[in-house]
């Protein structure tokens, strides 16, 4: 097939939201000016329109918006077309790289139970792809399957005790689940790994256009369904997931480590239920444990896996309405043919940090996403529709294992910037008297405690109060986000706007530690593979998912070795 890129309609022109993952191809082939732009390109119309590849909009126009299109067409005079178009770069035939699942020529490798802990997208993708290479996964979540922690997310919000084992950010599915969901992401891949990966969420019933929209989104509301048809594949194909078990040691059960041919590994679970410990045995043990797993950290530095503390950010979310950032990318408000605009920002701030937009939200709610009692924590969610009344991202600030020492965490070595972000938690916690503080932004520069709302109410899931935000966080830290927001507002305008609402903290933008493995995924301790987010080799759902993938293949090759020896 032959791809064509950069062709450009006037978002009236063609309605993407009629699209159906059955209809598609039709629509695609009867739109006028579609085919228009599609012969005046190859210069003939013996052709068919075989897939939507990518869609995105063009707003740097705001009186002439667009969408531009990668499409993939098929014709007879495929050859010609190319060669008569050779120096066109946006003609050329389609060489998407199509993944390839090991596949292993032994009928009993399901005596091989690799043991993985967590079901987030690293250890859920871990999972199903090792479970289609025959093997017989066991999958341990510390918390509750995704029906069962809704219950307590929910009732959380509305003012129940946390549940430190169910929440946003324990549970099947992980962080993501209680998220909007956004897909793409910065990681290259030669391998077809990426386009794996959104095959199997379309296949588990995520929304079909996250297959061409450039920057997909899930939505909360379908990832729901889409974990709990994952969790059923896996089982399906003879893997296990455990729920209410939480991962709390393991024994290594050969005298020499080092000159052991396969190391075995005695792994300890413990019931959320009762308490009782179990063993099993393993030698292979995925880690992917999310990077909220403290008490885990904690585990592992006992156990001397070898690790280090990691930069991250942290900061602020901040809400406006949708229409205004709609009105400021798009030029107007009411539309009936583009999705809710999202931005992303970047500011190096006079004190030399680096300040930017992280998980921005259109059209969604701000979050209470503590995991720990007598901590808050923020983050950003939005169904699939993206129709809440505000737009939220998190505005955050670099910070290194430099600022972990100045706080004088550095006693605690590797784990560091888990105390750095816990004394943060905890002090927005007490500034918002156990619910999430918020504050306008006119007040936070002036650094007093707002006393009412203004034009703008806020969106949050949760309890909230008014309180200044100033002492939830160091002041190189709210002096960047002041000057970065000021900086925003130059460029889109509105953004700096007094009565946009703050709310704090957000301190979860990624794992303060990183689990160290070689060039074979593994790490110091033979057998344990360190995976996704949490163990600091990815930052968001899709980059997670791979490498979840990356360390089946790698946990795969290395017990088939083991099996053939």
């Amino acid at each position: 097939m032959i791809r064509l890129n950069q062709i450009k309609l006037n978002i009236n022109d063609i309605d993407i939201y009629s699209f159906n993952k059955n209809n598609i191809k039709n629509i695609l082939n009867e739109n006028r000016l579609l085919n228009k732009r599609v012969k005046a390109l190859i210069k003939t119309d013996d052709y068919i329109i075989e897939k939507l590849v990518r869609l995105s909009v063009d707003a740097r126009d705001k009186s002439k918006l667009q969408y531009i299109l990668s499409i993939d067409i098929s014709s007879p005079d495929e050859k010609n077309i190319i060669k008569k178009n050779v120096n066109n770069n946006n003609i050329m035939l389609t060489n998407e790289p199509k993944y390839k699942i090991p596949l292993y020529d032994l009928n009993d490798l399901s005596i091989m139970s690799p043991i993985i802990i967590g079901s987030g997208p690293a250890g859920y993708f871990a999972g199903l792809y090792l479970a289609r290479m025959g093997f017989k996964p066991v999958i341990f979540e510390r918390g509750k399957e995704v029906s069962e922690r809704i219950k307590d997310v929910e009732g959380f919000w509305e003012g129940k005790s946390i549940n430190p084992e169910s929440n946003v950010s324990f549970g099947e599915g992980g962080a993501g689940t209680f998220s909007d969901g956004k897909l793409n992401t910065g990681v290259k891949d030669k391998t077809g790994r990426i386009k794996a990966v959104i095959d199997d969420f379309i296949n588990f019933g995520a929304p079909f256009d996250i297959g061409f929209q450039a920057k997909p989104h899930i939505g909360t509301n379908e990832l729901r369904k889409v974990t709990a048809n994952m969790r059923n594949e896996i089982i399906t194909l003879g893997g296990q997931v455990v729920f209410n078990s939480k991962f709390t040691g393991f024994v290594n059960k050969n005298d020499n480590v080092s000159k052991s041919t396969g190391n075995l590994l005695s792994v300890e679970i413990t019931s959320m239920l009762d308490g009782k410990k179990s063993y099993y045995d393993t030698n292979a043990l995925i880690l992917a444990i999310g990077h909220s797993a403290r008490d885990t950290f904690e585990v592992l530095k006992v156990n001397e896996l070898n690790m280090e503390p990691k930069p991250f950010a942290i900061g602020l979310r901040i809400e406006h309405p949708a229409e205004m950032i709609n009105r400021a990318q798009y030029g107007k408000t009411e539309f009936n043919n583009l999705p809710t605009a999202d931005y992303k920002m970047t500011y190096h701030s006079s004190n030399g940090r680096n300040v930017y937009s992280f998980c921005m939200c259109p059209g969604g709610y701000v979050v209470n996403a503590s995991s720990d009692k007598e901590q808050s924590v923020v983050n950003g969610m939005s169904n699939h529709n993206r129709n809440g009344k505000n737009s939220n991202s998190a505005i955050v600030c670099n910070v290194t294992p430099d600022d972990y020492a100045a706080e004088g965490f550095e006693k605690y070595g590797v784990l560091s910037g888990v105390y750095f972000q816990k004394k943060f938690e905890s002090a927005a916690f007490k500034e918002g008297n156990g619910k999430i503080p918020v504050q306008l932004f006119k007040d936070y520069k002036d650094n007093k405690t707002s006393v009412q709302t203004g034009k703008i109410l806020p969106e949050i899931k949760g309890n909230y109060s008014f309180g200044n935000l100033n002492n939830c966080l160091p002041s190189y830290v709210n002096n960047a986000i002041i000057e970065a927001i000021d900086d925003y507002g130059r460029k889109l305008k509105g953004f700096n706007d007094g009565d946009a609402i703050l709310s704090g903290v957000e301190t979860r933008t990624s794992s303060p530690v990183k689990i160290l493995r070689d060039e074979y995924f593994m790490s110091n301790i033979k057998g344990i593979f360190p995976c996704g987010e949490g163990a600091g080799y990815a930052g968001g759902i899709t980059s997670a998912a791979v490498d979840g993938i990356k360390v089946a293949e790698a946990a795969a090759g290395y017990l088939f070795d083991l099996y053939k020896k």
